[in-house]
């Protein structure tokens, strides 16, 4: 989804900087064997993330949706030479293409995979987090966001993915419309909580950046 004309888009897209050519690599198999390849990053928001995490320069990093691992290679750009990445999926169908390019990339040994639900998994993970990247079922959204706020280290990032959800967020709500209606209860919290300083993006489908004071 574009919130931006297209001209404007493309000429954004041209003047950042393209993605390594692993990430490429990874794309392109999404596509080729992957369903619903929409789901991936893609190379300019890859690039936000990578920012981002490059900015903070975090140890800890928790991604909550890892799909086919091309986020979480561009988080793992920013992380410290001693820094882990923590990143869950419940589809373990994927856990081997994940492992295939993470074991490519200089980061593999940094990176830990989990397979399961993430609401299950993450009390498990005995870590304080400096950065967390939410993009999973949108449902669940309130959810992880009260799983994880505890965890979050002073200073730390939460960055949410999806949440102007194709513009529905604007429009009326569909009572039947579960994940839209999570959604607007989500964009509400990040922006009331008094533990948060939030700014919501409108990259690609949108991005929320959330600061932990």
């Amino acid at each position: 989804m574009h919130f931006l004309p297209e001209k404007i888009d493309n000429y954004a897209i041209t003047h950042s900087q393209e993605e390594p050519s692993l990430l490429k690599e990874l794309s392109k198999e999404t596509w080729q064997k992957v369903l619903n390849p929409r789901m991936l990053s893609g190379a300019f928001q890859g690039r936000v993330l990578s920012m981002i995490a490059k900015l903070i320069n975090p140890i800890k990093i928790l991604e909550i949706g890892t799909y086919t691992g091309y986020s979480a290679l561009c988080l793992a750009e920013g992380l410290q030479p001693n820094g882990v990445l923590h990143t869950l999926d419940k589809n373990e169908e994927l856990q081997e293409l994940q492992t295939k390019y993470f074991k490519k990339s200089p980061y593999g040994k940094q990176i830990t995979q989990h397979i399961g639900l993430a609401t299950e998994i993450i009390p498990t993970i005995n870590e304080k987090f400096d950065l967390v990247f939410i993009d999973a079922d949108k449902s669940n959204y309130v959810n992880y966001f009260n799983i994880i706020i505890n965890k979050m280290n002073k200073g730390g990032v939460i960055l949410s993915d999806n949440v102007l959800w194709s513009g529905k967020v604007t429009e009326e709500l569909n009572p039947k419309d579960i994940d839209t209606k999570i959604l607007l209860e989500y964009n509400k919290l990040l922006n009331t909580d008094n533990r948060l300083e939030t700014v919501l993006l409108p990259i690609r489908d949108g991005l929320t950046i959330s600061r932990v004071k």
